[in-house]
């Protein structure tokens, strides 16, 4: 594909609460052109607006009248693949996309353990991806792979922790999340069920935070997790209570938080905001309600650093459960990999990498007023 022409893209699973997500962000995307919108048989030809289960976010005409293909290579026949299914049938149709040669961007938790599939979040451990050689390798796939993003909380607890980890090192943590019904797809939980009510359990969440977030943070971490759905539309918060391998006082982690900043080949990627990880000063702050949509949801936001008796540091993170740790998220891995070549011959044209359009312009903008 020549240099500076837009990748054509498939999203599978387009129908679901990921999945509009994924299409509504690739309408007017600098790198990327939506070819094709797949789901399950049961909405196969159907137009794309009367076949999603939401409404939101909204999307335009064009996008909503696009029809509704199969999950089949052979159908959606395009280099670069954002997979929005669910873990069953991730297992077995994104795999078949790759060994045709597509680049898949998973959101499932299928891969995510496979040894030989990145699983990235760019600012923590971008070079996750190099293990795309090591996959295609072993699996024979000549141009196609798989890439993972993490569990949409692991990616707020990842990106919070990590300037911390890189500056003292950390030993344990623990994790006590409260995370939106978002989390749970559509229709998710019934309302009398979450309504003035916090439920203690998701399924399998727990597992997941402790290992993917040793896995993206490169360290044998001592991890305890609690995690509890609450009745918040979008936005997963964290609790988190580091021990480092050394004794880090208040003033040194307010210190490195404020000075971070994200690595320079991510921060000039189109999906990524002005700022990766923001610093709130204000005792009550980050909240869902304020903070989630910070960097058009690709923010995450940090407060209430302090001391803490037992483990060292105590903080709070939240993040957009839907963008930052997963469409979004998904996006950027994608952005990633094509910059640094993973995808044939195709790079950005020079003017695609500083052209941003107007919608990618407000995004940076509007993670400039996090304020505090």
């Amino acid at each position: 594909m020549p240099s500076g022409e837009r990748i054509p893209v498939t999203v599978l699973g387009a129908t679901g609460l990921v999945g509009r997500r994924l299409v509504q962000r690739l309408v007017g995307h600098p790198w990327f052109e939506l070819r094709f919108v797949a789901a399950s048989d049961r909405t196969v030809g159907q137009a794309y607006g009367a076949a999603c289960r939401s409404s939101q976010p909204p999307l335009p005409a064009e996008v909503e009248r696009m029809i509704v293909q199969p999950c089949d290579p052979k159908v959606c026949d395009t280099p670069l693949v954002f997979s929005a299914l669910d873990p069953t049938a991730a297992t077995g149709i994104e795999p078949r996309f790759a060994e045709r040669g597509a680049l898949v961007f998973s959101n499932a938790s299928a891969h995510r353990m496979d040894p030989d599939i990145p699983l990235l979040i760019p600012e923590v451990n971008a070079d996750e991806l190099d293990l795309l050689h090591q996959q295609r390798r072993s699996r024979g796939w000549r141009t196609g792979g798989i890439v993972c993003n993490p569990n949409c909380v692991v990616t707020v607890v990842a990106l919070a922790a990590h300037p911390l980890h890189r500056a003292a090192g950390i030993r344990r943590m623990a994790v006590t999340t409260l995370q939106a019904v978002s989390g749970a797809g559509h229709p998710g939980l019934a309302s009398v069920d979450i309504l003035g009510n916090v439920i203690p359990w998701i399924e399998g969440e727990e597992e997941k935070i402790q290992r993917e977030t040793a896995r993206v943070l490169g360290i044998g971490l001592v991890i305890g997790v609690q995690v509890n759905r609450v009745p918040v539309l979008h936005g997963h918060m964290a609790c988190l209570a580091i021990e480092c391998d050394r004794p880090v006082s208040e003033e040194e982690a307010r210190a490195v938080y404020a000075g971070y900043r994200a690595p320079a080949e991510i921060a000039v990627l189109p999906s990524s905001p002005a700022e990766a990880l923001v610093v709130l000063s204000r005792e009550d702050r980050p909240q869902p309600a304020l903070d989630a949509d910070l960097g058009d949801g690709m923010t995450v936001s940090v407060g209430r650093i302090r001391a803490d008796a037992a483990l060292g540091i105590r903080l709070v993170a939240c993040g957009h459960n839907l963008v930052r740790g997963a469409a979004g998220a998904a996006l950027l891995n994608a952005e990633l990999a094509v910059s640094r070549g993973f995808l044939g011959g195709y790079r950005p044209g020079r003017d695609q990498r500083v052209r941003l359009t107007a919608r990618d312009s407000a995004r940076r903008a509007a993670s400039s007023t996090a304020g505090s």
